[in-house]
Parts: C-alpha cells; sequence; structure tokens
C-alpha cells in the first residue's frame, strides 16, 4: 500500500517490491518497521504508521532508509 509513496519520493519504480522482514510498535496507533527487498542486492527500511481504528486513515510512509543490505539489522528509526 505505500508503494507508491516511496516511488514517488525516490523518482522511480521497483519492479521488485517484497517485504522480508517486519516489526511493530505500538503507539497511539502502530508503527511497522519493513524491510523490503527492491532488486539485485537493495533494500529499503520503511516506517509506516497505521493509525487508530475509529480515526478511519490511511497506512502512510512516516519515513525510510535507503541503501540498505539483507544483512543490515531492521531497527527502530
Amino acid at each position: 500500500k505505500v508503494k507508491a509513496q516511496i516511488e514517488e519520493k525516490e523518482g522511480k519504480t521497483f519492479d521488485v517490491f517484497t517485504a522480508v522482514e517486519f516489526k511493530t510498535q505500538l503507539v497511539a496507533g502502530t508503527n511497522y518497521f519493513i524491510k523490503v527487498h527492491v532488486g539485485n542486492d537493495e533494500f529499503l527500511h520503511l516506517r509506516v504508521f497505521k493509525s487508530l481504528p475509529h480515526e478511519n486513515e490511511q497506512l502512510s510512509l512516516h519515513s525510510y532508509q535507503g541503501s540498505k543490505t539483507k544483512l543490515d539489522e531492521l531497527a527502530y528509526f
């Protein structure tokens, strides 16, 4: 659901966009930290926010980190 947001920020499209790992953090909603394979040996770490159900909002890309590898630890950021 956030692929288009990443592609817009990066200014390119990704043929491969596969989540390979995730962690969650409960706040006033949920932060999802997701490691995404985007082709070759490239990975992105995403921080995606999901609001509480009664707020009825879409998933939103909060921030991301590029130039990651498969071995980079997925950490809170």
